[in-house]
């Protein structure tokens, strides 16, 4: 019982960092709230990799909802066996959680990609990654960021939204991981024998 209302818990708190991924995420396309820069395809190609909308947002939010329902169903029976059934519902919810950690993982890794990369930015040279090659020394050195013309703030604005996805998407991987390993336990610690015997069904 009370790993359910846990596995319940943590399922319920993949909900609000998935909406707060869309919602940074939306907001990377439009540094200061200007709309042309997104419209011109003057943004960060990292950003057109949907991760926080898509992967750690409308994918984890349809995760989390069928977790719930794993978890709150509690008559739910596949089979005639009643330890069938908890066998089904302990893999399916393990088999989710790890497309949680998948969609989660893949917007970890693309917003740092993103982070390190810096912004796609006007300089005296034109348009370019003005800071691509710095292999990410850019972020502790605030005094060349006036590199970058044109969006204005546009270094500050990447580096605080890269880092809020991560930050949520890090989040998400590590309650899909406790979810997993809050099943394997159950599993490998006898809560219920998942190998049905002959004869039972």
């Amino acid at each position: 019982m009370g790993s359910r209302k846990c596995g319940g818990c943590l399922s319920c708190l993949l909900i609000p960092l998935a909406l707060w991924s869309i919602i940074v995420n939306i907001l990377l396309y439009f540094p200061n709230g200007q709309t042309s820069y997104a419209s011109s395809n003057k943004l960060t190609n990292y950003v057109w990799y949907f991760e926080g909308i898509c992967f750690s947002g409308v994918m984890m939010l349809i995760v989390a909802t069928v977790l719930l329902v794993l978890e709150n169903n509690k008559n739910y029976k596949c089979c005639q066996s009643e330890n069938c059934s908890k066998k089904y519902v302990t893999l399916l919810s393990i088999i989710f959680s790890s497309l949680g950690i998948a969609f989660s993982g893949y917007c970890l890794v693309i917003s740092a990609l993103g982070l390190i990369q810096g912004p796609y930015c006007r300089t005296l040279d034109g348009w370019e990654y003005a800071f691509e090659g710095t292999a990410g020394r850019f972020l502790t050195d605030s005094s060349i960021w006036i590199q970058c013309l044109e969006p204005a703030h546009v270094v500050e604005w990447n580096i605080i939204l890269f880092s809020i996805l991560i930050t949520l998407s890090g989040l998400q991987v590590i309650i899909c991981l406790i979810r997993v390993a809050m099943q394997l336990s159950k599993i490998l610690c006898g809560s219920y024998s998942v190998i049905i015997q002959p004869g039972i069904i």
